[in-house]
Order: structure tokens, then sequence, then C-alpha cells
């Protein structure tokens, strides 16, 4: 067989083996073919996505506790009959905000999150009490009043399948095959230079967030990065390793190669070399006490404390922006809600407030945001062990340029027939559109506000660009 042949063969079996597995983006640029342009930014900011799979209760996350509003929420939800949501209003944690003291509005988090009511309470996290995916403004009455086919609106509003995708693209009615995260590093590719690593990497799997137009995300294990079968850190796979990188660059220099082995053995070659740039680096990270004594270890805390160790490393790895993607299932809550609940909003709560004790640690709390989202808030009442998918629900920011302890946004009313609330099942229509809630990230990260609808398309259907949880 000769050459040739023999570096297609190395090629197809490559593929065949899914040897890509860690490039979320196989035939993108990297940031060092885009041009070669120096970095202009002289400061570090990381945006951390905790994505909360299967559409998160919020409304037993963040509970009015005052008396009209309680005795709404505990009404809508069912309480004192055997198929009850409601949590009783003395196992809430109280939390406190200045601009509360002249009105009867209280609030508390659920009995599972002491940790995130520490963090409101000193200013540190931020609440956005009723947010969604949304084309352009609507109140309760435009929805009712006007045709299902003229509507407006996200297609598929109920679809786990279509709202995490309208969450990670923003897309409303388009079609649009990159993220906002992406869309992020690429307006800011000429500004964020040759970063060894991609601004965009994922501990939870491929995710279409990050996924970018013109650069790369990486994808990892929660753990550190995992090299392909056979490659890894071991003596002989680190000789292998080096055999394959001979081939693959053999492959890049060949004049009769196609398009096609040409690309593919770039996207292996810069897999490889991300994996060895990036686990050597975590390689020499410090301990972080704040992840020294869990309480337990869940799969979220192991994703944050990985992000934790990058971020320790940021000038071993040269950057100056990253978006880390980690993620938290089971929040899907039909059956087995107030059984099942508790023990997820548990964990978000310890493992973000150990990330976050992490950050002050490490000196960069007011460079790194905390975010969450999920597919969908959910119905008010219940289906009998649990809720439905809804709409509009609560998600929380936290680091240390938050304006935290305060709302962003109304806290709707929870009545069955509230101003908001939808007449099938409680489901509640958002007041704040998903786009306003990553244009307020994306800019506070550096985005320019003219390039803002290029990450957030909806953006100019409303008003207001920035809703302010951020400081500049």
């Amino acid at each position: 067989m000769n050459s040739n042949n023999s570096r297609r063969n190395f090629v197809r079996a490559l593929v065949a083996g899914g040897f890509a597995y860690a490039m979320g983006k196989t035939t993108g640029l990297s940031f060092a073919q885009m041009g070669g342009s120096t970095a202009k930014l002289n400061d570090f900011k990381a945006l951390v996505c905790v994505f909360l799979y299967g559409g998160n209760d919020s409304w037993n996350m963040v509970v009015p506790t005052s008396t009209a509003e309680y005795d709404h929420y505990y009404a809508s939800r069912g309480g004192g009959t055997p198929s009850s949501l409601a949590l009783e209003k003395s196992s809430l944690l109280e939390i406190t905000r200045g601009d509360w003291a002249a009105s009867n509005l209280r609030y508390g988090f659920h009995p599972s999150m002491s940790g995130l009511r520490q963090l409101f309470n000193e200013g540190r996290a931020a609440v956005v009490p009723n947010v969604g995916p949304m084309i352009k403004p609507l109140t309760k009455q435009q929805f009712q009043e006007t045709p299902p086919d003229s509507r407006d609106l996200p297609p598929q509003l109920f679809s786990h399948f279509d709202q995490v995708e309208q969450w990670a693209t923003l897309r409303g009615r388009a079609l649009l095959k990159t993220g906002w995260a992406g869309r992020i590093s690429d307006v800011m590719a000429n500004d964020i230079g040759n970063q060894p690593i991609p601004v965009n990497v994922s501990l939870y799997g491929q995710s279409l967030f990050q996924t970018p137009g013109n650069s790369d995300q990486y994808v990892m294990g929660e753990g550190g990065v995992e090299f392909p079968a056979g490659l890894g850190v071991i003596d002989d796979q680190q000789e292998r390793r080096s055999v394959v990188l001979t081939q693959l660059n053999e492959v890049l220099q060949s004049a009769s190669g196609t398009y096609y082995e040409r690309g593919y053995a770039r996207v292996q070659k810069r897999a490889i070399n991300y994996a060895e740039t990036i686990g050597g680096a975590l390689s020499k990270a410090p301990e972080i006490r704040a992840f020294s004594n869990p309480e337990q270890i869940t799969s979220l805390w192991v994703q944050l404390r990985t992000v934790a160790k990058m971020i320790a490393q940021r000038s071993t790895l040269n950057m100056s922006r990253q978006i880390f993607f980690v993620g938290l299932g089971g929040f899907d809550s039909h059956d087995r809600q107030l059984a099942d609940h508790p023990r997820l909003l548990g964990d978000l709560s310890r493992s973000v407030k150990a990330f976050h004790d992490a950050m002050l640690e490490l000196g960069v709390a007011e460079q790194v945001t905390l975010f969450t989202q999920s597919d969908f808030g959910r119905t008010l009442t219940s289906n009998g062990d649990g809720s439905d998918h809804g709409w509009g629900g609560a998600q929380f920011v936290l680091g240390g340029s938050v304006r935290g302890g305060k709302f962003y946004g109304e806290y709707p009313s929870l009545a069955i027939d509230g101003p908001l609330t939808l007449p099938f099942g409680g489901v509640v229509v958002p007041t704040v559109a998903a786009d306003q809630y990553a244009a307020t990230l994306a800019r506070w990260f550096g985005v320019p506000h003219s390039s803002l609808p290029a990450v957030a398309p909806n953006l100019p259907n409303f008003s207001q660009w920035d809703l302010g949880f951020m400081a500049s």
C-alpha cells in the first residue's frame, strides 16, 4: 500500500473511531488561524452557565412569604390536598433586600438552599424572577385574543428539545445553527486574539449553546480532559500519541489528500493539542480549599471544581475570556417532586456556594459570573405528584460583579387566575425575555452595545437591553 493510501486509511480510522469527540465544531478555524490577531483585552472574565435540565420548578425555589402572596401560592399549588406541591411558609429561608423595606412583599428560598440564600443576603446573588424565551413582549390578554397560528411565539413552547434549543440559540422562529455563547466568541474574536484554547469549554457534553460560527468549542470530561482511547498520559500511550501527531502532520502536508481528509486531520490535531494544553495546566492547578470538604461529591460539584481549577490556571493558559458550560439533570418533575426536588436544589445551592467561595479564594470573584438556565418554568398546579411543563420561571445570577440582593423584573402573582397566568394548569407568561437576560451578561463580558443583537437576535423588539443586574 502506498503512503498516500496509508494516510487516507489512517484518517478514516480516526473518524470511524469518533476521534473528534473533543471538538464541538469539526471544520471551524482555531483562533490561531483567524488572522493571528493580538489580544486587545488586558483583563480576565469568565461566564459559567449551569443548565438545569428538565425544567426547574422555580416557583418552589423562590416563594412569596408575605400573607396575600403566599396564600395565592398555597392555593394554586394545591395546599392542604393530597396532591399539594406547596411548601410550608415556616420552612422557607427568608431573604432580605433593601428595596422591600417600604412594602409588605417578602420572599424566601427553598429550605434546601441555605448557600444561595446566604449569597443573596450578602448581595452576591440576584434573581430574575420571571424569564423565558420570547420573540417580543406579550401580555396574557394578547396571548388569549390572538389565534394560535398568528401568535408570534417561539415554536413548541412546552417541548423539552425545542425549549432547550431556544435557550441555547435565542432563535425565535428563525433557523440558527449557532448558540449565543458561540456568537459571543465570534463577535469578540479580534479582541480575544490567540488564546491557546477556545473561549467555550463544555464539561457536560457538546453544547449547542456554545456552538460558534467561526471558532471552536472544546468538550472535556467533568473532572478533566479525556484523551481518545489509547492516547492518554501513561508512557506507552504518550509515544503512540506522538506517532499519531506525526501521521496527522503528514496528512496536512500532503498535496494529494482531499479537502475533507485535511479538514479532519486539522481537527484531530487540535483536539490532541487542546487536551495536552488543558491537561498539563490542570495537573499543576493548586488545591482549592472551598472544594476540599464536600458534604457530598456530585457531578455538578465535580464540574464546578474543574472549572475553578481552570480559572486558577488562567495565566498559565494565557486566557482573557472564557465561557464554561456545566449541567445538572433530573428537573422534569412530573412525579416525586417533593421527594426529588429538595435533593436537586440542595446540590445546586451547595455546589454554587462552593464555587463562589473558590472564586473569592482565588481573588477573581469580580471577574467570574455564574448564571442558570433551564428548559422552562413549570405549571403552578399539581398533576398529582408533580408539576407539568410551563413557560416563565426564575433564574439566578451570582458573582462579585452582580448587583445582588435584588430581583430584576417583577415576581408574578401566583394566583391561578393571576394577570400573567394562562388558564391551562397555571402556565406563567414571562415578563423578561431570554434575549434580555443573555444580552445583560454579554455586555458585562465585553460585547459592544452595537453587537448585542448579533448575540441576542430578538433584543431589538424590547426597549430594555440591559436588565441592570451586572455592574459595569
